[in-house]
Protein backbone atom coordinates (compact mmCIF):
# COMPACT_ATOMS: atom_id res chain seq x y z
CA UNK A 1 0.00 0.00 0.00
CA UNK A 2 2.83 2.03 0.60
CA UNK A 3 4.36 1.91 -2.72
CA UNK A 4 1.47 2.30 -4.01
CA UNK A 5 0.46 5.49 -2.59
CA UNK A 6 3.59 6.66 -3.44
CA UNK A 7 3.30 5.37 -6.97
CA UNK A 8 -0.40 7.79 -7.04
CA UNK A 9 1.44 10.77 -5.33
CA UNK A 10 4.09 11.05 -8.03
CA UNK A 11 1.41 10.47 -10.91
CA UNK A 12 -0.73 13.44 -9.03
CA UNK A 13 2.42 15.49 -9.09
CA UNK A 14 2.35 15.07 -13.08
CA UNK A 15 -0.88 16.05 -13.19
CA UNK A 16 -2.16 12.11 -14.52
CA UNK A 17 -5.96 11.70 -13.81
CA UNK A 18 -5.18 8.13 -12.54
CA UNK A 19 -3.10 8.88 -9.98
CA UNK A 20 -6.04 11.76 -8.70
CA UNK A 21 -8.57 9.52 -8.93
CA UNK A 22 -6.81 6.96 -7.36
CA UNK A 23 -5.80 9.80 -4.46
CA UNK A 24 -9.13 10.35 -4.56
CA UNK A 25 -10.40 7.01 -3.87
CA UNK A 26 -8.61 6.16 -1.36
CA UNK A 27 -9.23 9.03 1.30
CA UNK A 28 -12.49 10.80 -0.21
CA UNK A 29 -14.66 8.86 2.52
CA UNK A 30 -12.45 9.97 5.24
CA UNK A 31 -12.29 13.67 4.28
CA UNK A 32 -15.75 13.77 3.33
CA UNK A 33 -16.31 12.71 6.58
CA UNK A 34 -14.36 15.64 8.20
CA UNK A 35 -15.96 18.06 5.88
CA UNK A 36 -19.61 16.60 7.36
CA UNK A 37 -18.89 17.43 10.68
CA UNK A 38 -17.26 20.98 10.36
CA UNK A 39 -19.91 22.15 8.22
CA UNK A 40 -23.60 22.76 8.86
CA UNK A 41 -24.84 20.49 5.55
CA UNK A 42 -23.83 18.41 3.02
CA UNK A 43 -24.14 21.55 0.31
CA UNK A 44 -21.80 23.57 2.00
CA UNK A 45 -19.59 20.07 3.11
CA UNK A 46 -19.79 18.90 -0.51
CA UNK A 47 -18.57 22.33 -1.63
CA UNK A 48 -15.63 22.63 1.06
CA UNK A 49 -14.76 18.90 0.19
CA UNK A 50 -14.31 19.83 -3.75
CA UNK A 51 -12.35 22.97 -3.36
CA UNK A 52 -10.20 20.87 -0.36
CA UNK A 53 -9.48 18.53 -3.14
CA UNK A 54 -8.51 21.33 -6.08
CA UNK A 55 -6.22 22.44 -3.27
CA UNK A 56 -4.73 19.37 -2.77
CA UNK A 57 -4.18 18.66 -6.21
CA UNK A 58 -2.49 21.91 -6.78
CA UNK A 59 -0.11 21.66 -4.13
CA UNK A 60 0.81 18.13 -4.17
CA UNK A 61 4.29 18.35 -5.22
CA UNK A 62 4.85 20.19 -2.15
CA UNK A 63 4.17 16.68 -0.05
CA UNK A 64 7.89 16.01 0.97
CA UNK A 65 7.14 11.89 1.67
CA UNK A 66 7.89 12.27 5.30
CA UNK A 67 5.10 12.09 7.89
CA UNK A 68 1.90 10.84 7.34
CA UNK A 69 0.15 11.82 3.43
CA UNK A 70 -3.22 11.34 5.15
CA UNK A 71 -2.40 13.86 7.79
CA UNK A 72 -1.04 16.47 5.38
CA UNK A 73 -4.25 15.75 3.59
CA UNK A 74 -6.32 16.38 6.28
CA UNK A 75 -4.88 19.68 7.57
CA UNK A 76 -4.96 21.08 3.84
CA UNK A 77 -9.11 20.01 4.68
CA UNK A 78 -9.38 21.57 7.82
CA UNK A 79 -7.45 24.64 6.79
CA UNK A 80 -9.74 25.17 3.98
CA UNK A 81 -12.83 24.89 6.64
CA UNK A 82 -11.73 26.82 8.63
CA UNK A 83 -11.30 29.45 5.82
CA UNK A 84 -14.28 28.87 4.57
CA UNK A 85 -16.17 29.72 8.33
CA UNK A 86 -14.66 32.52 8.56
CA UNK A 87 -15.62 33.77 5.56
CA UNK A 88 -19.32 33.10 6.10
CA UNK A 89 -19.20 35.35 9.15
CA UNK A 90 -18.22 38.98 8.32
CA UNK A 91 -16.97 39.76 11.23
CA UNK A 92 -15.24 38.03 13.37
CA UNK A 93 -15.82 34.37 13.75
CA UNK A 94 -14.78 33.57 17.56
CA UNK A 95 -16.11 36.29 19.81
CA UNK A 96 -12.95 36.60 22.24
CA UNK A 97 -15.44 36.61 25.12
CA UNK A 98 -13.90 34.49 28.00
CA UNK A 99 -14.56 35.08 31.37
CA UNK A 100 -12.04 33.35 33.89
CA UNK A 101 -14.61 33.59 36.51
CA UNK A 102 -17.81 32.09 34.72
CA UNK A 103 -17.15 30.73 31.63
CA UNK A 104 -14.59 27.66 31.96
CA UNK A 105 -15.63 24.92 34.06
CA UNK A 106 -13.05 22.27 33.96
CA UNK A 107 -14.16 19.09 32.56
CA UNK A 108 -16.15 16.94 34.21
CA UNK A 109 -16.42 12.94 34.25
CA UNK A 110 -20.13 12.36 32.35
CA UNK A 111 -21.84 9.40 32.54
CA UNK A 112 -21.98 7.50 29.14
CA UNK A 113 -25.14 7.45 27.20
CA UNK A 114 -25.44 5.30 24.16
CA UNK A 115 -26.33 7.08 20.48
CA UNK A 116 -26.61 6.32 16.72
CA UNK A 117 -23.77 8.10 15.38
CA UNK A 118 -25.44 10.13 13.05
CA UNK A 119 -27.78 11.40 15.92
CA UNK A 120 -24.06 12.02 17.44
CA UNK A 121 -23.37 14.00 13.91
CA UNK A 122 -26.50 15.89 13.88
CA UNK A 123 -26.20 17.63 17.11
CA UNK A 124 -22.42 18.37 16.44
CA UNK A 125 -23.47 19.93 13.26
CA UNK A 126 -26.40 21.57 14.19
CA UNK A 127 -23.59 23.45 17.05
CA UNK A 128 -23.18 27.16 16.72
CA UNK A 129 -20.04 27.22 14.25
CA UNK A 130 -17.76 28.84 16.91
CA UNK A 131 -17.84 25.53 19.18
CA UNK A 132 -18.68 23.00 16.73
CA UNK A 133 -15.29 24.22 15.11
CA UNK A 134 -13.40 24.26 18.44
CA UNK A 135 -15.26 20.92 19.09
CA UNK A 136 -14.35 18.92 16.07
CA UNK A 137 -11.01 20.01 16.53
CA UNK A 138 -10.00 19.09 20.15
CA UNK A 139 -11.96 15.48 19.98
CA UNK A 140 -11.66 14.72 16.26
CA UNK A 141 -8.53 16.07 15.50
CA UNK A 142 -6.54 15.34 19.35
CA UNK A 143 -5.25 19.14 18.78
CA UNK A 144 -4.41 21.21 22.19
CA UNK A 145 -6.13 24.31 23.38
CA UNK A 146 -3.11 26.21 22.22
CA UNK A 147 -2.79 24.81 19.15
CA UNK A 148 -6.48 25.52 18.19
CA UNK A 149 -5.84 29.51 19.29
CA UNK A 150 -3.14 29.54 16.78
CA UNK A 151 -5.03 28.21 14.06
CA UNK A 152 -8.16 30.14 14.81
CA UNK A 153 -6.32 33.34 16.31
CA UNK A 154 -7.93 33.44 19.17
CA UNK A 155 -7.48 32.86 23.21
CA UNK A 156 -6.59 29.85 24.75
CA UNK A 157 -9.18 30.62 27.22
CA UNK A 158 -11.59 31.10 24.27
CA UNK A 159 -10.78 27.86 22.49
CA UNK A 160 -11.41 26.05 26.50
CA UNK A 161 -14.79 28.25 26.97
CA UNK A 162 -16.52 26.97 22.88
CA UNK A 163 -15.25 23.32 23.94
CA UNK A 164 -16.98 23.81 27.06
CA UNK A 165 -19.76 25.19 26.25
CA UNK A 166 -20.01 22.81 23.27
CA UNK A 167 -19.89 20.11 25.36
CA UNK A 168 -22.99 21.04 27.80
CA UNK A 169 -25.03 21.74 24.32
CA UNK A 170 -24.49 17.94 23.10
CA UNK A 171 -24.56 16.65 26.92
CA UNK A 172 -28.16 18.33 27.06
CA UNK A 173 -29.45 17.14 23.86
CA UNK A 174 -28.22 13.39 24.71
CA UNK A 175 -29.56 13.46 28.12
CA UNK A 176 -33.02 14.71 26.55
CA UNK A 177 -33.19 11.68 24.50
CA UNK A 178 -32.38 9.72 27.19
CA UNK A 179 -35.62 11.57 29.48
CA UNK A 180 -37.55 10.77 26.32
CA UNK A 181 -37.14 7.45 26.77
CA UNK A 182 -37.75 6.70 30.19
CA UNK A 183 -40.99 8.75 30.40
Amino acid sequence: MKNDLEKYIKLCIKNDREGQLKIYQLFSPVLYGICLKYMKNEDDAKDVFQEAFVIVFQKISQYKFEGSFEGWLKRIFINKLIETLNKKKKESFFLDVFDPDTDFVEEEELDIIPIEQEKLLEYIRDLPDQYRTVFNLYVFEKLKHKEIAELLKISEGTSKSNLNRAKHILQKKILSIKNFKTA
